[in-house]
């Protein structure tokens, strides 16, 4: 089959406007509105100009275009990770909604590194994005590149993992509740040496677990437990140390309330290597679902946070911000969750 040549002296060439223009004899404004699908312009030479453009290889200039409309359609994301189900699951729940709204996304991921996350915002500030969507990472405590962005207008909306700060947006789940929800629910089925994994607490999520968690404990009368309730970072490592510290004290406990699911794997892996079988020997639930949980052995029960909603809400939030940036209110918007039972936390397992 004869492969067909590139024409070098065309693609090299930045098309413009201008180019498009004079290809079919119509002025630059007519082109501009029919690939803006302006109403002004009929549908037939819409539809010209757009094979026209794509047979040029014609590419937006979003950073000219932000400069002369004062808004580019584009927004940034800042996530800690995206290697954990959770953020990769909202990431693709907001392409899929800045497609359908017509905005563009840069993803940035700050490793749980503040100052790589301040670098992060200051790169999609100097981009002139429309609006930025941040889950701040775990060790973050200064909050001035949020001021900056604040004082360029830039709207921020805080989702998940939110910093303490007045009038700002947030989208979280109830993760207070939610906490409460999964120890009573272990209480009810009769257990009571129950033990908590958690976050860094300086992060709203990690402190919001940590009183629900509490809260279930009082309310039902149980005593806490010091040595049981860890604080270390939301991954695979701090679930697997923690559980190997209280195994080597020979302090476990019948059952364990995970921070996260990286957590939690963490616990699997310990209780394999040291032959302990879940949920005999031991019990857990986690924050966060996945369909990989299915298939774990056995199915890990979890606190299911809805992705899609929160990054609908997050999504919708921003959009409105953008569009009455001068006379909007901030918002705080909290969602509900809920318990997926599989194959832990449903019955008790202790003789």
């Amino acid at each position: 089959m004869k492969k067909q040549k590139i024409n070098n002296a065309q693609t090299t060439k930045l098309i413009t406007l201008n180019d498009i223009a004079k290809k079919l004899g119509v002025s630059t404004i007519t082109v501009s509105k029919a690939l803006r699908g302006h109403p002004d312009i009929s549908k037939a030479t819409t539809e010209l100009i757009k094979k026209t453009a794509d047979e040029l290889g014609y590419s937006p200039n979003f950073m000219a275009r932000s400069l002369a409309a004062r808004k580019s359609n584009t927004i940034g994301v800042v996530l800690p990770q995206i290697d954990h189900h959770f953020f990769s699951s909202i990431i693709d729940h907001i392409y899929n909604i800045a497609f359908a709204r017509q905005y563009q996304v840069f993803l940035t991921v700050s490793h749980e590194n503040a100052e790589m996350q301040k670098k992060q915002i200051q790169a999609l500030l100097s981009m002139r994005v429309d609006g930025i969507i941040i889950s701040v990472s775990q060790d973050t405590t200064d909050f001035e590149i949020f001021e900056t962005a604040k004082k360029r207008r830039v709207p921020l909306v805080f989702m998940d993992r939110t910093p303490d700060l007045a009038d700002c947006n947030t989208v979280a789940v109830d993760d207070m509740g939610a906490a409460y929800k999964a120890i009573d629910h272990a209480i009810k089925l009769g257990y009571r040496k129950i033990a908590h994994f958690a976050g860094h607490t300086n992060i709203n999520i990690g402190r919001e677990r940590m009183l629900g968690f509490h809260q279930a404990m009082n309310n039902h009368g149980l005593e806490v437990n010091p040595s049981w309730v860890i604080e270390g970072d939301f991954g695979e490592k701090s679930g697997y140390d923690s559980f190997m510290q209280l195994y080597r004290e020979n302090n476990l406990p019948d059952f364990i309330l995970s921070v996260t699911y990286p957590t939690a794997i963490g616990i699997y892996t310990a209780a394999q290597e040291v032959g302990l079988r879940i949920p005999d020997d031991i019990d857990l639930i986690c924050f966060g679902n996945s369909e990989v949980q299915n298939f774990l052995s056995p199915p890990l029960s979890c606190v299911n946070q809805p992705t899609e909603q929160l990054a609908a809400k997050s999504m919708n939030l921003l959009i409105e911000n953008i569009n009455n940036i001068d006379n909007f209110k901030n918002k705080n918007i909290v969602i509900d969750t809920e318990l997926i039972l599989r194959g832990t936390c449903v019955k008790f397992n202790r003789s």
